[in-house]
């Protein structure tokens, strides 16, 4: 089941990437690219979806991490297994915990816990994807030491706390609506700034939706879950999922998350557009690009 032979690496995602998008396994903006090479963001395009305005924070942060790989372990395999555990209450009761953790990646959202929750989702956590507001003053708590925390870059003040905490500066919350932790006890190697590149092609490619969005209509961008998906079907030869599928919009008292106590209610003003997430999911599980663990809507 978990263990796949190796031709399917080769075969496993194919008619994915066979469209316009261009596959590429370079996750994180890395230092030299500022100096030695031109790196090309959009043009006139700002955070999320690329990097004008924030180069010069940006060379600040990369200087404070100074790593900005893969773990060799990892990058050396000639077949990645990946498994991205979204926040889903569609794992809960799954006992899929042993399942997870056999993987060679393992990708995390936000702060999910794992603490309580082990069998359903398990305790291994290869990449943990966040932004401030979702940051665990202690990540060690839900964790393993070597995880690497990939923060995805919204908005500039997103770069500035994360700078304010690498350099132990005095931090600034006032322009946050959630405002994100003070603490942050990390180790500043295993952190990780991902390639906004990754957040354009999501919203892009996958979901159609127009930047800037057309005069008068809703400004949606991707779920950090989606974005994922996508970092996933770069990086990895097979990607599988668990812990994705909302309940049905109707029912706004069913739970979202296998954690805490939001319902679907909290989904009415959304900045995600979760209809046409869940249509791109389905492409990818129709082509055989993504297979779910569990049974899902």
């Amino acid at each position: 089941m978990l263990l796949f032979p190796f031709y399917y690496c080769i075969v496993f995602l194919m008619q994915f990437f066979s469209s316009s998008i261009a596959r590429t396994t370079k996750l994180f903006l890395k230092l030299e690219d500022f100096f030695w090479k031109e790196y090309e963001p959009l043009n006139g395009v700002r955070l999320p979806y690329s990097i004008i305005g924030n180069e010069l924070m940006l060379l600040k942060i990369l200087a404070a991490t100074a790593n900005y790989d893969m773990p060799a372990h990892i990058e050396n395999l000639e077949c990645k297994r990946c498994v991205v555990v979204g926040n889903s209450n569609a794992i809960k009761n799954t006992s899929l915990g042993n399942t997870i953790n056999k993987y060679d990646v393992v990708i995390r959202l936000n702060n999910a816990p794992i603490r309580g929750y082990e069998e359903d989702v398990g305790n291994k956590t290869t990449i943990r994807i966040f932004y401030p507001e979702s940051a665990s003053p202690d990540p060690g708590l839900n964790n393993e030491a070597d995880t690497l925390m990939v923060m995805v870059p919204f908005k500039s003040r997103d770069l500035r706390w994360l700078k304010e905490i690498l350099y132990d500066e005095k931090r600034v919350r006032k322009d946050f609506s959630n405002p994100p932790t003070l603490i942050w006890l990390v180790d500043s190697s295993k952190v990780r700034v991902l390639d906004p590149h990754f957040m354009h092609q999501t919203a892009n490619k996958m979901l159609h939706i127009p930047y800037p969005p057309k005069k008068g209509r809703r400004y949606f961008h991707p779920t950090t879950g989606l974005l994922a998906v996508f970092v996933a079907l770069n990086y990895c030869d097979v990607v599988h999922l668990a812990g994705f599928g909302y309940p049905p919009r109707k029912d706004l008292k069913q739970p979202i998350h296998y954690f805490g106590q939001h319902t679907m209610k909290a989904m009415m003003h959304s900045p995600h557009d979760i209809g046409r997430e869940g249509q791109a999911l389905k492409r990818l599980e129709e082509i055989g690009a993504v297979m779910y663990l569990h049974p899902h809507l």
